[in-house]
């Protein structure tokens, strides 16, 4: 049950993908252009996504589980560091240069255009690369993370 649910909602994902527009990187790279030919079209996709989700996660947290799981796994943080800031900023260089991002670059690979076959490559290849570098780093002490977490 939980894999037709998974892919109900892939499909649901992927069609508001579509018709919202967030799959064309022209669109979107309008969207982000404030200072110039400024589309805000998508400002309605992202308030309407918020009007959606946000009953949603209210409703989900007053679950005591999930419907379709053993548990939910709600975020374990909640506080702002460097590699969050790191890791949006380059999130957003790539989406102001390229217009898309991972769920809709994933769709757009039925296009097979050589642009977004390239694109999806170097996001996983950039994803594999992340893995590796936190692997080799050692891990935290729980003292010390609960201590950083604290100031």
């Amino acid at each position: 049950m939980a894999m037709i649910a998974s892919l109900l909602c892939g499909l649901i994902f992927g069609a508001g993908l579509l018709i919202s527009g967030m799959v064309q990187p022209t669109k979107v790279l309008a969207f982000l252009d404030v200072f110039g030919a400024w589309d805000p079209s998508l400002a309605v996709v992202m308030m309407a996504a918020l009007a959606v989700s946000a009953p949603g996660f209210m409703l989900a947290k007053g679950r005591s589980r999930p419907l379709l799981a053993v548990r939910s796994f709600w975020p374990a943080r909640d506080d702002i560091d460097r590699p969050l800031v790191i890791g949006s900023a380059m999130f957003g260089v790539g989406w102001g240069l390229v217009g898309l991002c991972p769920g809709p670059a994933l769709e757009s690979l039925a296009t097979l255009s050589p642009g977004v076959i390239v694109f999806v490559a170097a996001m996983a290849a950039g994803m594999v690369l992340r893995d590796l570098w936190q692997r080799s780093r050692p891990a935290k002490p729980p003292e010390e993370a609960l201590a950083q977490r604290a100031s």
